[in-house]
């Protein structure tokens, strides 16, 4: 933080301590922007204040400060005077005349001639201390009745403006939100007339910022035809052109020409580009945007000229064409490239902007196979995949999906395990309720055999309808369907759905729609309320098979999670909503667990075209890996590396907030600081990774005002309000989100699907090359699944380990739409390493099959780690989970730690109590246990869910075990706040406390 303060002072030097002069004939002051340098308590006074010389003789000064104000209705705000000598609070003022060019102040000079400090902007945090709802203080009158009737409204001014400072250079208003006035802005356009916009190119240093008004800086440049600046070979140079609109202005577009220096080097046209209207979306395709400016307003237009390497040193002049419904404006470029090769295309310093090139980034966009998957392989009909299989059924759908995975979920075996009972298909009833379609299809046609997707299409066609189906798996299992009904003629339908059969052995538990994680209830009806609830599809599985299903057509948006659903809700499907007639309804049959997602009864006249796309996920999607659990010790704290080297932990999650990553999903301020730490922690064995992630970006990224230039993309439309400087700076249509009182880091949502995930990848590509992160805590996840991809793919890259944990808070509840964590997340536990789910999941009142799927990760191939408060150390080892230091007051899981070392539980084979093969069982069936064993010797973890203290006796297959029952000795060894020291012999009732439990050694 102090580097990055430090950094802003540099820059504030140049451009606030230096005095700004008004050009402007009609302006004989001259105001000078100073850094307060945190001088005052902003939380009382606000961030802004004038510094006025009172010169005069009596007790009434007057001052009228020309303080520009970009903020609405500044007569409704208050404001204070205080003594500079004292310090005191001054009682008796009256203003006049508050606009936003200027207000007059009349007050009290309680200390005669001097200095008087006068705070126009002071403001009240009001809400939760992590999210502000910042008010500005109403104006206040405590003035003395008859001090106030002696003041005479033609006094003249008696004060100096010295200065206008902010509480420091961060909250500096200067030069880019200090407005120009009505009259300059009336001058200038009438300087102008006959023109629909004005352009005003900007230098990379001074963003954009207002779009209300035109900046005081560009009436002192007036237009310009113009742009000159300095780049190195090899950067990324960044500029902008403001545009003003003095008319309606439709579609704004900047094309360029190449660029020629005098021995005729060229850089092509095709090295520069205008972030605003074109660039890579984030899955790869092509982005193009169009960008509407209404009259009076101002738009930044963010360009870069992407300088090669080897580019001979020289000035180059070329063209930048600004055109507006048709009508051109041309700006001249002329960037001088020096001799000297800038390092990583520049993006070592923020504050060059170099990294805007990153949004349009393609990295790691490839469909690779990543570890532990395998390649994709084809044969006839069939697809296998890691632990799995698909088989398709000549009109493209799935006719079978299989697993192999043991019911330990530590191996792959042999024996099938069905995921379906029949093939899935689509139905379409009739008024009689009947299926009277009858379909001719092509067959499979495949259009992609690759290591990483395979992909295929089939046309089915009756005498009313054409249905195109296009199919796609990928390597981890996510089967994606787009599907296609047009209308060959009128057609009218009782219901359209589809059936996805279960087979009853791998439809034991179900999550989603409502339901929480745990055993499928017996029947079960669904309908759609998109306006408060995320949930489109449901997971429905056993431990070692199991499908998630998803619900969408082609409009599909990705809503906002964790606290901000109901400000981006999910997109009623036209095809599967049908105006909320649709639903899903799961029932048992005979050979089946039906479940049945209908859209109900619907019209459709000849061409009409609905899509009824669906996704699967296909799980488990790998093994669990018990040998990474038991090694994987981490630590939840910025804390000094040979503290944490003490504890045993082996790898150490910096979150944000903290000396070396101390502002939210932006690492990059104090990377130095964070590099340093990494390597002390790397030299003495342990492994670093950093909090990052997109669902909000903090309002320290140097980019904030470039990615707001880009309207909704990247910033969540909103009602503003938060933090004072999101309100003073940003100013409106944004969401406030995570605050940090302490270093005043404000947050602002990010929108959902967009290029900022490019600068995302290769913002964590930088760190772990640069920094050397070992990989990331995602705390929540707000992308899909090909990001999530990318970033595996630039972790891991070269040997890096890559680690990936998630942790996310229980998810159901109002503000995040009813949804279970771990069936919004699902895509992304291909690519995660750990689970730590988390605040507000109940330990103690939910059930086991509630732990196992909802809160484990086991039916998925992962394992985790509990959090609120602390866990349920019992139960948890159940499952081979722990809590975490030392993030919660409760949470030491260090003696069970030293008990993994001492048993020498890696190595050993985990047999969970949800298998028929584990070795052991207790005498109740609300006492479970799971077994870890080796040769020899065994681990034995029982935990309970009895309502009261029970006695049970162990019933142990010693066969199973490996163990001989003569000889074996049963050792509760003692463990700190866990159990005291214990020998129990095999025939021993145990005694269980309610909610607890026991660690046993069997050798």
């Amino acid at each position: 933080m102090k580097q990055h303060l430090k950094n802003r002072q540099i820059l504030s030097r140049i451009l606030i301590m230096c005095l700004y002069i008004f050009s402007m004939p009609m302006t004989a002051q001259q105001i000078k922007y100073t850094d307060g340098k945190d001088s005052w308590n902003p939380d009382l006074l606000g961030n802004h204040r004038a510094v006025v010389e009172f010169t005069g003789r009596d007790n009434i000064a007057k001052t009228t400060i020309e303080w520009r104000r970009r903020d609405e209705k500044p007569e409704l705000k208050r404001i204070i005077v205080q003594d500079g000598k004292t310090g005191a609070t001054i009682l008796n003022i009256k203003t006049d005349a508050i606009t936003r060019e200027s207000g007059t102040i009349f007050f009290e000079p309680i200390s005669g001639k001097g200095t008087y400090y006068i705070y126009y902007m002071p403001y009240i945090d009001e809400g939760d201390a992590n999210y502000l709802k910042g008010l500005y203080a109403k104006p206040e009158n405590k003035a003395d009745a008859q001090w106030v009737s002696k003041i005479k409204t033609n006094l003249a001014d008696n004060c100096t403006l010295t200065e206008i400072q902010s509480i420091n250079a961060f909250n500096s208003f200067y030069p880019m939100d200090v407005i120009a006035t009505a009259a300059e802005t009336t001058a200038i356009i009438a300087k102008n007339s006959g023109s629909s916009f004005l352009v005003f190119p900007e230098d990379r240093i001074y963003s954009i910022r207002m779009k209300n008004d035109l900046p005081q800086r560009w009436i002192q440049k007036g237009t310009q035809n113009t742009f000159s600046d300095t780049a190195l070979k090899g950067e990324y140079l960044a500029f902008q052109l403001g545009i003003y609109a003095i008319q309606d202005l439709k579609n704004v577009k900047v094309t360029f020409t190449d660029l020629k220096n005098s021995n005729g080097d060229i850089i092509s046209a095709k090295n520069i580009g205008c972030i605003n209207t074109d660039g890579v979306k984030y899955d790869g395709a092509v982005f193009t945007n169009t960008v509407s400016v209404p009259k009076g307003k101002v738009q930044a237009m963010w360009c870069g000229i992407d300088i090669p390497q080897t580019a001979a040193a020289g000035t180059y002049t070329g063209k930048a064409t600004v055109t507006a419904d048709g009508k051109p404006k041309e700006i001249t470029l002329q960037i001088k490239v020096t001799n000297e090769v800038t390092k990583n295309g520049g993006i070592d310093n923020l504050e060059k902007m170099t990294r805007l090139k990153w949004l349009n980034s393609t990295l790691a966009q490839e469909n690779t196979v990543i570890a532990p998957y395998t390649p994709l392989a084809v044969k006839d009909s069939e697809i296998s995949l890691l632990g799995r299989k698909l088989v398709l059924a000549t009109n493209g759908f799935p006719a079978q999906i299989q697993t192999f995975f043991t019911p330990e979920m530590t191996s792959i075996g042999t024996k099938v395990n069905n995921i379906l009972s029949s093939p899935v298909e689509f139905h379409f009833v009739d008024a009689a309720g009947k299926e009277s379609l009858k379909w001719k299809n092509t067959g499979i046609k495949f259009l992609k055999k690759e290591v990483g997707t395979v992909s295929w299409e089939s046309t089915s066609t009756s005498q009313s309808l054409q249905m195109d189906v296009n199919g796609a798996l990928e390597f981890d299992g996510f089967l994606s369907y787009t599907v296609k009904i047009t209308a060959l003629e009128e057609a009218t339908f009782n219901d359209i759905n589809i059936h996805l059969p279960f087979e009853p052995s791998s439809a034991k538990y179900m999550m989603g729609l409502g339901q929480k994680g745990g055993d499928r209830p017996a029947t079960f009806d669904w309908k759609w309320d998109v306006a408060h609830k995320n949930q489109d599809g449901a997971w429905i599985g056993s431990v070692n098979s199991g499908l998630q299903f998803s619900l969408r057509d082609e409009k599909y948006s990705r809503p906002l999670n964790t606290n901000f659903y109901l400000q981006k809700p999910l997109l009623l499907p036209t095809s599967w909503g049908n105006d909320n007639k649709g639903g899903i309804t799961i029932t048992p049959n005979q050979k089946s667990i039906l479940v049945n997602a209908y859209s109900g009864a619907r019209s459709m006249k000849k061409g009409d075209v609905l899509y009824y796309n669906f996704n699967l996920l296909i799980t488990p999607f790998h093994t669990i890996d018990t040998d990474f659990q038991w090694n994987t010790k981490f630590y939840h704290k910025y804390s000094s590396i040979d503290t944490i080297v003490k504890t045993s932990a082996t790898v150490i999650n910096i979150h944000h907030a903290n000396e070396i990553n101390p502002y939210i999903n932006y690492p990059f301020i104090e990377f130095k600081k964070m590099k340093s730490y990494i390597d002390e922690a790397h030299e003495k064995g342990l492994k670093v990774k950093i909090y990052n992630t997109v669902r909000e970006v903090s309002n320290k990224a140097y980019e904030t005002f470039a990615l707001k230039s880009l309207g909704h993309e990247i910033y969540s439309p909103g009602k503003g309000g938060g933090f004072s400087w999101l309100q003073e700076h940003v100013g409106d249509d944004y969401i406030p989100a995570w605050f940090v009182p302490g270093i005043k880091d404000a947050a602002i949502v990010n929108s959902g699907m967009n290029r900022w995930h490019n600068y995302y990848v290769e913002g964590m590509n930088w760190l772990t090359q640069n920094v050397g992160i070992d990989g990331v805590y995602l705390d929540d996840v707000a992308f899909d699944r090909i990001t999530m991809k990318r970033i595996k793919r630039v972790l891991t890259k070269d040997g890096h380990p890559g680690i990936i944990d998630l942790h996310s808070a229980n998810q159901y509840n109002k503000s995040d739409g009813f949804n279970n964590s771990a069936n919004l997340y699902m895509e992304h536990f291909p690519y995660v390493n750990k689970l730590w789910f988390g605040e507000y999941f109940d330990y103690e009142k939910n059930q086991p099959d509630f732990f196992l799927t909802e809160v484990s990760g086991i039916p998925f191939g992962l394992m985790g780690e509990m959090l609120q408060d602390g866990g349920n150390a019992w139960r948890g080892m159940v499952y081979g989970m722990t809590n975490r230091m030392p993030w919660s007051g409760n949470a030491d899981p260090r003696a069970i730690w030293k008990l993994w070392d001492t048993f020498g539980i890696k190595g050993s084979k985990m047999i969970g109590y949800w298998s028929e093969n584990c070795p052991v069982k207790t005498s109740n069936d609300k006492v479970l246990a799971t077994v870890y064993k080796k040769n020899g010797s065994a681990l034995i973890s029982i935990a309970s869910w009895a309502d009261t203290d029970v006695k049970v006796k162990l019933i142990i297959d010693w066969k199973k075990l490996g163990i001989n029952p003569a000889k074996a000795t049963i050792v509760a060894p003692e463990i700190l706040n866990f159990q005291p020291s214990k020998t129990f012999s095999a025939t021993d009732e145990i005694t269980v406390e309610k909610g607890k439990g026991w660690l046993l050694i069997v050798k």
